[in-house]
Parts: structure tokens; sequence; C-alpha cells
């Protein structure tokens, strides 16, 4: 046996010998992370404050909300992501006006290279950044359960996760650290490349959610969306399954019921007003068609806003 394992080792160290390994460096490594959430706040929404010991990021998906800091006040609005060192005091408030989305991650992390963060706080997402913090958040939910609202923010595992996604999650967020330190630190001097074909489907996708966004209360038909930006039903099915990974209609469905959320939280409008402004029938069809997508009725989303917020479930 000993014979046997001497000759392993030294196969070991032949094949080292001719094929060097090479360790690869890693300048951003976290290891453990205290929370993972993505809140639908309140445009009343008001939190004393806190501090702690790790890092946090946080991010604005929609809308707008204030922060007052240690270092300052700033004012976010939607692709603004704010970093708050370790024992930063820092307190969010929304505006009274416009209710937002915020996606907040706290972890731990002593590389080095974190230091750039304690001179560079703020920043606005571009469409890369963006597209790593978007996978990031996909795995985000795919890894963690998400607490009922009043049991704190401690995480645990999603039952039947897919198969490597807290890695996914980890990696998601060390790649995004490394951009924002990357293009703090490289000047910007290459002319940008020519935008290839993918990059337009995607430009001229952006546009059509645009006009999506514009027209809600249209009932906008595939066929309408085809007629105004000249294109055929499958090229722009395509185009939005692989932009958004689902259907043109389907998105937009999900549209109107984000903007029903948004609505119910500013609370300018009664449910009715909110029904007839998204284009639905009546106020009944928007209900069912409301609690078919979250889970819940109009009236019942309201009344998770008592407290200021509501966890988003999946």
């Amino acid at each position: 046996m000993k014979t046997k394992l001497k000759v392993s080792e030294q196969k070991g160290r032949l094949s080292a010998m001719r094929f060097p390994r090479y360790e690869i460096r890693e300048d951003i490594l976290i290891r453990k992370l205290i929370s993972c959430h993505y809140f639908e706040l309140s445009k009343n929404y008001k939190y004393a404050g806190e501090k702690h010991d790790f890092w946090e990021i946080f991010y604005v998906d929609k809308g707008e909300i204030a922060i007052d800091t240690d270092f300052g006040h700033f004012n976010l609005k939607q692709g603004d992501l704010l970093f708050h060192e370790p024992n930063e005091f820092h307190s969010p408030k929304s505006n009274g006006k416009i209710s937002p989305n915020v996606f907040i991650v706290t972890f731990e992390c002593e590389s080095e290279p974190m230091s750039f963060f304690l001179r560079n706080k703020l920043f606005h997402l571009n469409e890369k950044e963006k597209s790593v913090l978007a996978h990031m958040m996909e795995e985000g939910w795919n890894s963690f359960a998400t607490p009922p609202l009043g049991s704190g923010r401690i995480l645990s595992p999603r039952e039947n996760a897919p198969f490597g996604c807290e890695q996914l999650f980890k990696v998601h967020l060390e790649t995004l650290l490394i951009h924002l330190i990357r293009a703090g630190n490289e000047a910007q001097t290459v002319s940008p490349p020519p935008v290839p074909r993918e990059g337009q489907e995607s430009g001229l996708a952006d546009r059509v959610i645009q006009y999506m966004n514009e027209h809600l209360g249209d009932n906008l038909t595939l066929d309408d969306l085809c007629d105004h930006f000249a294109i055929g039903r499958t090229q722009i099915s395509i185009m939005f399954k692989k932009r958004v990974g689902c259907g043109v209609i389907e998105y937009m469905n999900t549209l109107k019921i984000d903007r029903a959320k948004t609505y119910i939280r500013e609370d300018v409008f009664n449910l009715t007003e909110i029904s007839e402004l998204l284009g639905y029938s009546s106020v009944h069809y928007f209900s069912r068609h409301f609690k078919k997508s979250t889970g819940m009725t109009p009236s019942e989303y309201a009344k998770t806003l008592s407290g200021g917020y509501t966890r988003v479930t999946k």
C-alpha cells in the first residue's frame, strides 16, 4: 500500500514539473452574505437608520429615494447604486411622490481593493453593469427563500434551488465590484467599436418597451407594435424572447401590473381609476389579473404597505 502511495506521489510531482500549475489570483473574494432582498417601498417610506459592520449595496431599480449617511445626503434615481462601508450610518427615505423599488445586498469582504469604495460611493450603472446586476438578482431569487414580513432579514436557502445558484450569485456580485473598480481606475480613451447586430436588436427592443410603457392604457396588440415599428411578428417575438425571456404580450401584462403596483403605492388614484388608466374593461377584471400575477388582490397588496414597504416574492 505504501509503495502504491509513493508511486502516486512521484507521478504527481512529475506531472507538476511537466505541467506547472498556475494559481489564479482572486482580487475580490466574498465568502459570506448577510442579506439579499428586493423591496417595493411606498412613497412615504422612512427608515430611522442603522449602521453595521459589513458592506451594503443599495440599488434603485425603479423610482427615486433619498439617503442620509455619515458622508452626506444622496438623491438616488433609477439606475443609481450607493455603497455603504462597514459602520457607516445610513437612513433611506422616500420623497413622498415617487415610490421606489430597491435591491439591497449586504456582505463581508476583506479584500484590499474594496478600499476603492471608501472613496467612491455613488455610481450610475451602464448597460454592462446593469446586465451583471440583473443576473445577480435572478440568482438571488433562485438561491434564497424570502422570509415573511416581520421575520427579519435572515437568509435561508430556497427549497429545490437550481444547481450552483448561490455560487453564481457570488460570482456575479464579485464581477459587478470588479467592473466598478475597473471603470473607476482605467481611463476611457479607446473609441467604442461599431454596434453589432445583437446590440441593434437590443436597442430596438428597448424602444418597443419604452413605447409600451407610454401606452399601457391603449391595449396594444402585437399587430399594433409590428405596424408602428415596421417589424414582422416572428422577428419581434424572437427579439423579445432573447431580450426579456418571454413573449411580447406577456411582458406588456407584466408592465401593467408593475405600473399598477406603483399607482397603489403612490396612493393618488383609487382602484377603479387605476384599472381605467391601464385599459382594463372593469375593476373586477383588473383585480383578477392582479391576483393571478401577484398572489394577492390590489386591496391586499395595499394593506401590506401599512408598514411602509412590501418585500417582493417571486
